[in-house]
């Protein structure tokens, strides 16, 4: 399998104190990272690319450990995540899914017991492409005080023959989480959802 070769990454952190309503006793953090490598597969269609997930388990994991890191290393802290690909305009979206072992494994990995699957996007697209990163609570997919999103994107990334790979924490529910569901505080944790 090829190498995992790294043009450039981004840090992004976020704090949020309210959303019109009255400030939070503290503020929600969220981080974005993104790493900005060289897509193997662009410019020709490839059968068999599934052996590039192991490939890019250590960038997942070291992504992951930055990031726990910028929020004080404390894994309890973390209580959403997920995670994402923007492939450049000479790749498929399918070479995005090759993120979706790596990225959710090295979270997991790195935060420890979690139990909810990471929510992952995808999409193709050029140089300034957003995208929309879905967040849920790292032990229950349905507390719907977490389901967020988080924007992210670069000006210059993805170039054609790249891909774009992001992972998304967070500390908390949304500011002035009022929608009702099942509660963090609910969760009984057998199965990732409840």
């Amino acid at each position: 399998m090829p190498d995992v070769i790294i043009r450039k990454q981004a840090l992004f952190s976020e704090e949020i104190f309210h959303e019109g309503g009255p400030p939070a006793a503290g503020p929600l953090r969220r981080l974005a990272m993104i790493s900005v490598i060289a897509n193997p597969f662009a410019g020709r269609y490839e059968h068999e690319i599934a052996g590039f997930m192991e490939a890019l388990k250590p960038l997942g994991k070291a992504m992951a450990r930055r990031m726990l890191a910028a929020l004080g290393g404390d894994p309890a802290v973390v209580e959403g995540y997920g995670k994402g690909a923007i492939v450049g305009t000479e790749g498929e979206q399918e070479h995005g899914a090759l993120w979706h072992v790596p990225g959710g494994w090295a979270m997991r990995e790195v935060l420890g017991d979690t139990r909810a699957i990471v929510p992952s996007t995808k999409k193709v697209g050029g140089p300034g492409t957003r995208l929309d990163v879905p967040v849920t609570h790292v032990n229950a997919s349905y507390v719907r005080s977490h389901f967020d999103a988080m924007e992210v994107g670069l000006n210059d990334a993805p170039r054609a023959g790249e891909l774009a790979l992001v992972l998304v924490m967070t500390t908390g529910p949304r500011i002035h989480a009022r929608v009702g569901g099942l509660g963090a505080e609910e969760i009984v944790g057998e199965d990732g959802l409840r």
